[in-house]
């Protein structure tokens, strides 16, 4: 074999090694990501979108070692995927363990009020909600019944009163089931 192919493919560190790094980076990231908070999961600013970049980058080699075949790199990545299913179907299988491992949804407004200590316990600013609602079409905190940073870092807005497109879908439903009566009457 070509000294080329022989470097691009052979792996510079034994397998064990790189199953054992790969548990104790993945172990690191799910407790480091949960300490982080709901909000590295999914609500980036510029600054989580940069720590997240960097920290995938700095722990690469933590993974791999020193090993830059392409071999080694398609085990590790296999690796993470592999374990990050089992992680997860386990979870599945086991909502108790899941829920102590995704902890729950956070209410941030009720009824039209910011509970300011949510807010501040998830490094959320009223900046970033807002801009979130708009996002959702709702332009004022009034118009929420209910926000909340969901489980897996999402923000979900339940308004008081329906948005223009319900309100006009219900009339519309309401208009059909009276022509659908009127036709019935008809025959």
């Amino acid at each position: 074999m070509h000294a080329i192919w022989t470097e691009m493919l052979t792996p510079g560190e034994p397998l064990i090694a790189k199953v054992i790094r790969t548990l104790i980076v993945y172990v690191f990231l799910l407790v480091g990501l949960r300490a982080a908070g709901k909000r590295e999961l999914g609500q980036f600013n510029p600054f989580d979108l940069v720590v997240l970049l960097v920290l995938s980058n700095t722990l690469q080699n933590a993974i791999i070692g020193n090993d830059n075949s392409i071999t080694g790199g398609i085990i590790g990545a296999g690796l993470l995927l592999a374990i990050n299913y089992i992680v997860v179907r386990f979870l599945f299988l086991h909502p108790k363990i899941d829920k102590v491992a995704e902890g729950d949804a956070v209410v941030l407004v009720l009824h039209g009020e910011m509970i300011e200590g949510a807010l501040k316990r998830q490094l959320i600013t009223k900046a970033e909600l807002m801009s979130a609602a708009r996002r959702q079409g709702i332009d004022s905190l009034n118009d929420i019944e209910c926000a909340r940073l969901e489980v897996g870092g999402a923000l979900t807005f339940v308004l008081k009163h329906p948005s223009s497109d319900e309100f006009w879908r219900k009339e519309a439903m309401e208009r059909l089931e009276r022509i659908e009566e009127l036709l019935t009457q008809r025959r």
